[in-house]
């Protein structure tokens, strides 16, 4: 029973990662978008100025406040509501992602200056490193790094038929 449960909780931690993961895909291009908006730059600035830990603090709110969505959007799904929950899990997931990164990458220096949250970090790089040099990881980026390229070109051929007949 122990073997059962140790297996579950495995499997339940390694979806919650890929989700997590596939979710970056999304989010990381909007955070650079969002980053060098003019209305952040007062918040950025106000962040900057925060010491280590009221920033640590700040960074874990995204995550205090939309994580127990991802629950929300479980039972959604599970009770047939699979549009609406597939459909909160994707803006709760991208939002968090989103305001993680950015608070990340605005406080990081603070934020690694707290040495349990440096030592943390350090083995968490350390997984990521190991993970990305599995040969089935870089296979599935080979794979995504070509399904984008064409549907990249497919989209730009379809925009040049379309301007073409247009004319």
């Amino acid at each position: 029973m122990n073997r059962i449960l140790k297996l579950f909780v495995f499997a339940m931690a390694a979806v919650y990662f890929l989700v997590d993961a596939a979710f970056w895909t999304l989010a990381r291009p909007l955070a650079r978008r969002l980053a060098d908006h003019w209305i952040f730059d007062n918040l950025r600035t106000w962040v900057v100025s925060l010491r280590p830990y009221p920033a640590l603090a700040l960074f874990a709110v995204p995550v205090i406040i939309l994580e127990p969505v991802k629950p929300l959007a479980a039972y959604l799904t599970a009770t047939g509501h699979i549009v609406g929950g597939l459909t909160v899990l994707a803006i709760a997931e991208i939002l968090k992602l989103v305001l993680i990164e950015r608070l990340f990458r605005i406080s990081h220096d603070k934020l690694l200056s707290i040495r349990w949250f440096a030592w943390c970090y350090d083995k968490l790089r350390r997984v990521q490193n190991g993970l990305e040099s599995l040969e089935a990881w870089q296979r599935t980026r080979r794979w995504a790094s070509t399904a984008k390229y064409t549907i990249r070109n497919y989209v730009f051929k379809m925009k040049m038929h379309l301007s073409w007949q247009e004319r």
